[in-house]
């Protein structure tokens, strides 16, 4: 099996410069291939075009030739994926060696396979959100809750599982109200109302009510561990508990029993909180429809949810659990919580740990609390937060809360031009208005007209990277979504994207990371429309936190999708037009959560909104 060259590729070879000498070392793809070469390669010759010289080292393109036959003509066809233009000489040159000089890189792939990359394996390079020379603002650690104003418990059920958990917390507290009882409120209320939201995979009620039986013990006994002690909880299932499946919403792992505790889960666990159920998510955390179905918006039932965090937004809006935790890569806490007109915190990144957390993107995923009301976010973000050994990309970091504390003086930048168009409404105009009524100072703010979405290259790379055994072995057809902007078409076509673009698409990173430090050296925080594309990914990419808030409701006239339109499946129209919630988000300087979480505070109370229902929960 000897190596053949044409005359063509010789001169081609001798025309390039191959032969010169290089001061590295490239490697080739051996396996049975290559034994077989190197036992027909003459004596004193090595392979992968080495000398046996000694001192003589490799040259590119001289490895063993590995893989399909490829012409100039499969570089024209490849050229239109890629948007690269070459020449006809160009493209004879780049197949005359590219089995010997690129394809051997591909040995991890496509073999012989030496080495499995582990799921939790994170890359090596890493995201920090702190950039070089720009001080990081050291914040005080301190954390003061919203006083006991010893309001009394309601009669109904139902008005106990729509309070928010700070004032849950103190009835537990005070032993007005047991671990039990309100769990098997929420129990209750997860199989009631299910049927219509499609927003529960696993109901955990033997679990749940083990762990409210020994809060309840422990509470009686004097041993009250804090603020989210007894209170029920529901996990996106993507957070692996321990003995209880976590299926990512796909088919493909719907019978899928993680053994251990994520990191998030233990620390709730230890703090006493009750996991009453693994929530829905879009399959893979995209959008709102997993393997059981589609996720509904309580609010509009004739919508879904939107997602990746569907089962979380509306459950939380239901009043199904005190509090859930979601994820976001892009966009999947804010969306789903401002449709259901819930509170989503999004941490900033590397604040939470995602040990145990199933990978979409490791520099861009984050967990985050979702709850009724700002301060319960708070309460349980101060709880998840902190380095874990698991993850690389945890960092320590501190938390300024004051539930009592003013707003006035602070500067609030917005965005004039997006406050006036699409997808701003009259709630986000009004919110603009009351920044002023509360004594903060409204700043304009500018970034430059970049092509922001480009950035999305990271995200569809790192994503079907994380998934490319499920892509390769077709079990990624198994997922009930198969439309174009669907996961399953997304990763496929990332095998396609160009590693240069994704190095440049890293760089722009940087610099849109640069802008946004300008920007919030200006000002405490940013108001923006929660939904305005730009913001949700240049935010995503730089780590900002983010707190979006029910500020009003709007009207519309057509259900809402996250999904590309489809004209063979219109949207529902309504006459007259639905009465729904509305949020507003507010974005942190890194770290500072805790100003964004009194300026919501400020905010929701002068909104006076949060407490509204939607109507048949």
């Amino acid at each position: 099996m000897a190596l053949k060259f044409t005359a063509e590729v010789v001169e081609l070879a001798k025309n390039s410069g191959l032969h010169s000498r290089r001061k590295f070392l490239v490697g080739g793809s051996l396996g049975v291939l290559g034994a077989a070469l190197q036992a027909q390669t003459p004596a004193g010759q090595l392979p992968n075009g080495q000398s046996g010289t000694p001192g003589a080292p490799t040259a590119f393109g001289t490895a063993p030739p590995v893989g399909p036959e490829v012409s100039p003509a499969t570089f024209a066809e490849a050229e239109k994926l890629m948007q690269v233009e070459m020449t006809a000489a160009d493209r004879a040159m780049a197949a005359g060696n590219w089995r010997m000089q690129m394809a051997p890189v591909y040995e991890r792939r496509t073999g012989p396979k030496k080495i499995e990359l582990e799921a939790t394996l994170a890359p090596a390079s890493q995201w920090n959100p702190h950039l070089p020379g720009i001080a990081v603002r050291e914040g005080r650690d301190s954390f003061v809750r919203t006083s006991d104003a010893g309001m009394p418990l309601p009669a109904s059920d139902d008005a106990i599982a729509f309070a928010p958990v700070w004032q849950l917390s103190r009835w537990i507290e005070g032993q007005k109200l047991t671990s039990v009882w309100l769990t098997e409120i929420y129990l209750k209320r997860l199989e009631r109302f299910d049927p219509k939201l499609h927003c529960v995979i696993t109901l955990t009620r033997e679990h749940a009510l083990a762990q409210a039986r020994a809060a309840d013990k422990e509470i009686a006994a004097g041993k009250y561990r804090g603020p989210l002690h007894g209170i029920p909880w529901g996990a996106k299932d993507l957070l692996d508990t321990a003995g209880i499946p976590t299926t990512y919403g796909a088919e493909p792992y719907r019978n899928r029993v993680p053994k251990d505790d994520s990191a998030v889960t233990k620390r709730l666990n230890d703090a006493g909180a009750v996991l009453v159920a693994k929530l829905s998510l879009g399959a893979l955390a995209l959008n709102d429809i997993w393997f059981g179905g589609q996720t509904m918006n309580p609010w509009l039932l004739e919508e879904g949810s939107s997602g990746s965090s569907a089962g979380p937004g509306a459950a939380v809006a239901a009043g199904l659990v005190g509090f859930a935790i979601g994820s976001e890569t892009g966009g999947s806490i804010v969306s789903p919580s401002m449709r259901c007109g819930v509170t989503g915190l999004r941490p900033t990144y590397g604040r939470v740990p995602r040990t145990g957390a199933m990978t979409l993107c490791w520099s861009l995923d984050k967990l985050g609390p979702m709850a009724r009301g700002v301060e319960d976010t708070l309460l349980v973000l101060k709880t998840i937060s902190g380095p874990d050994a698991g993850d690389v990309a945890t960092v320590p970091s501190t938390l300024d809360f004051d539930a009592s504390a003013g707003v006035k003086g602070l500067r609030v930048g917005y965005f004039p031009q997006w406050m006036k168009e699409s997808p701003a409404t009259d709630v986000d105009r009004a919110a603009l208005a009351a920044v002023k009524k509360l004594g903060m100072t409204p700043v304009e703010v500018a970034i430059p007209d970049w092509p922001y979405d480009s950035l999305n290259l990271i995200l569809f790379a790192e994503a079907g990277a994380a998934f490319e055994e499920l892509t390769l072995s077709h079990k990624i057809d198994e997922l009930k979504a198969q439309v174009p902007d669907a996961w399953p078409n997304v990763f496929r076509q990332a095998r396609f994207l160009s590693a240069v673009d994704f190095v440049q698409a890293d760089r722009l990173r940087r610099k849109v990371a640069q802008e946004m430090a300008r920007v919030m050296s200006e000002v405490d925080l940013l108001l923006v429309p929660s939904l305005r594309d730009e913001i949700l990914v240049i935010t995503n990419c730089t780590g900002h936190p983010s707190l979006t808030l029910r500020a009003g409701f709007v009207e519309v006239s057509e259900a809402r999708s996250d999904w590309a339109p489809d004209p063979a499946h219109p949207l529902p129209k309504f006459s007259p037009p639905r009465r729904v919630p509305h949020g507003v988000t507010l974005i942190g300087r890194l770290f500072d959560e805790g100003t964004i979480g009194r300026v919501g505070l400020a905010m929701e109370k002068e909104f006076g909104v949060s407490a509204q229902r939607p109507e048949g929960f």
